[in-house]
């Protein structure tokens, strides 16, 4: 236990994280596809702001026992936030369990009108570039360094000298994973299981989006928790639409199943990603230290069959889900 939240082994790496972890993609940039996000952030994302904003989040969530921090290369200055916010605080390396992602660029230059935020770029050459860029940030802290939402279609799966780059960081003691994202993700996580570079798979974790809307990869992460690979979720209250900020005929039934158990909605969707049996930890999206106290609560509720049965009803086709999530707008 760290302070009253619990911890879990991720899968077999070696690392150990709590339940809920926090996710930095909401608050390393001024604009994300968070609904409600203007009435959350206000009107000042000035870099100063947002690095404010960040550290109290991280504060809120360290003295809550959160000890798990996702990042991205391409989440604008999340990993320069953190790695100030860990100096700050003086925390040693171990204090906290720091993951991090390569495989997009952001190219928003901190403008709220950007027509385009990120680029992906699977290289050798990108991995390499940021590779350093990140440990140049988090020495010492970063443990787990993932591929940033491969696909089939880029080729990343298939490019044996990426891979190797990956099995010889995985060789020095950095953790290697995946995230995927998209109505492929099944097929992305299986056909990453069947990875080998000398007869081993570099991989040891993977981090998808899972939610009540969007359950199609819970099957392909069952196999990979049970290959022994840690499972990280992303994305529990889907982009907003599982919180008050969503739509009313969504949140219908996970209201029901709130009033019932006298909680919120975002901590229902949160707890339906903890039921599944094959989850190391759920990310928090939190930009504010209340949102965040609200998605701890989920920790406390056991979910019934009554309660499954009606939230089960929510999924959504993954295209259609896939579609609304690339519609909604960075603000």
């Amino acid at each position: 236990m760290t302070g009253d939240l619990p911890t879990r082994p991720l899968g077999s790496t070696g690392l150990t994280v709590t339940v809920l972890g926090l996710g930095l993609a909401a608050l390393g940039r001024p604009a994300y596809i968070d609904l409600g996000r203007h009435e959350d952030l206000g009107v000042d994302r000035s870099t100063g702001r947002m690095e404010r904003r960040a550290h109290a989040v991280l504060d809120a969530a360290y003295a809550a026992g959160v000890r798990y921090v996702d990042a991205a290369r391409s989440y604008g200055r999340a990993e320069a936030f953190l790695a100030s916010w860990l100096e700050a605080r003086g925390l040693a390396p171990g204090s906290v369990t720091v993951g991090s992602k390569w495989g997009y660029r952001y190219v928003g230059d901190w403008r709220m009108d950007a027509t385009v935020n990120e680029v992906k770029d699977h290289s050798l050459a990108a991995f390499e570039q940021q590779r350093s860029e990140s440990f140049a940030l988090l020495d010492g802290h970063l443990r787990l360094y993932q591929i940033h939402s491969a696909t089939l279609e880029s080729g990343v799966l298939d490019d044996r000298a990426v891979l190797g780059a990956l099995a010889e960081l995985g060789s020095q003691g950095t953790v290697v994973g995946l995230s995927v994202s998209g109505p492929r993700q099944p097929e992305v996580v299986r056909r990453a299981l069947e990875v080998e570079v000398d007869g081993t798979n570099p991989f040891g974790c993977v981090q998808a989006t899972w939610n009540v809307l969007e359950p199609s990869v819970g099957p392909a992460l069952a196999e990979a928790a049970g290959a022994g690979w840690g499972v990280l979720v992303k994305e529990a209250v889907a982009n907003g639409r599982l919180t008050a900020h969503g739509p009313g005929p969504v949140r219908a039934p996970l209201d029901r199943v709130a009033q019932r158990r006298g909680a919120s909605a975002d901590q229902v969707a949160l707890a339906a990603v903890l039921d599944q049996p094959f989850v190391s930890a759920v990310l928090s999206g939190a930009v504010t230290p209340s949102q965040l106290e609200s998605n701890l609560g989920a920790r406390e509720l056991d979910l019934d069959d009554e309660d499954r049965a009606e939230l089960g009803a929510l999924a959504e086709d993954p295209e259609a889900y896939w579609g609304t999530r690339t519609a909604l707008p960075w603000a």
